[in-house]
């Protein structure tokens, strides 16, 4: 299949735009930007300064690659790029980095539904859900198939740990681990995405380490610093020692549940 785009779209002479691309009526494909083969860029779409992988769709009236919305940022060339077999909903806005790190990435089959947004200097993983009007502030980093519900809002250099999920309207100013559902204004986890971990192979052996570190961590009544030494001790599998490196890896610091043991075994245990 030729590439295929619409008259009325207005292509930078420099673009470079591989076969079997469709660009759909008043779209602009603007300066320093490729685009893959097998993507779909839908009507009313503006792409600039990005690098745009293979069998992409972007719906239409989505703006990628636009400038941080950052006051020190003064026409700095900086990028926005992405993996793979994306789906990018009508409304969607992915900003390219600032001068602090000159990118914003996603990886691989990620869906970002209507209205959602990443901001400058932002890091994601692959297959990553973003429901309507969710939003990450500057530099937020995102780990594989966190799943983001509806208008949740993360807070600048916050990070979001793999297979997380964040509940609808949840707003998150400190790093939420890997594995857990967290929610509420300055979220906090209230259980483990059990189905998550399951629908993605995680073994039933290795989900009950989880708990056991996830115990161990916020439960026992150690310091977070004694309870990661104590686990490090352990021999753990990979995906549990994900949390610890997680954890050790902080700045801004973790989120701590609110509910007690009881509570919380309960939860995870649903």
């Amino acid at each position: 299949m030729a590439t295929k785009i619409h008259t009325t779209a207005v292509i930078h002479p420099k673009a470079l735009i591989d076969n079997n691309v469709e660009i759909g009526p008043f779209t602009v494909i603007g300066e320093d930007t490729q685009i893959g083969s097998g993507t779909y860029v839908g009507p009313h779409c503006i792409i600039e300064f990005s690098t745009i992988g293979k069998n992409n769709q972007f719906t239409g009236a989505a703006y990628i690659g636009m400038p941080p919305q950052d006051y020190s940022y003064h026409g700095e060339h900086t990028r926005f790029t992405m993996g793979d077999s994306n789906i990018i909903r009508e409304g969607v806005s992915l900003h390219r980095g600032s001068h602090a790190t000159n990118l914003t990435s996603m990886g691989s089959g990620c869906m970002l539904m209507a209205n959602s947004h990443i901001g400058h200097d932002c890091r994601l993983g692959n297959n990553i859900i973003m429901v309507n009007s969710a939003a990450a502030a500057g530099h937020v980093h995102i780990g594989d198939r966190a799943l983001l519900s509806g208008l949740v809002g993360i807070h600048q250099f916050t990070r979001i740990g793999n297979f997380a999920m964040l509940s609808g309207g949840a707003m998150a100013n400190q790093d939420i681990i890997p594995y857990v559902i967290a929610q509420g204004d300055r979220a906090k986890p209230v259980g483990l995405n059990l189905v998550g971990m399951r629908r993605n192979g995680i073994s039933r052996e290795n989900i009950k380490i989880i708990k056991h570190v996830f115990k161990t961590l916020f439960f026992e009544g150690l310091p977070l610093k004694d309870a990661l030494a104590r686990l490090r001790g352990e021999k753990l599998p990979p995906e549990a020692a994900l949390i610890l490196d997680f954890c050790e890896g902080s700045k801004r610091g973790i989120a701590r549940p609110r509910r007690n043991l009881k509570e919380l075994t309960e939860t995870s245990n649903d």
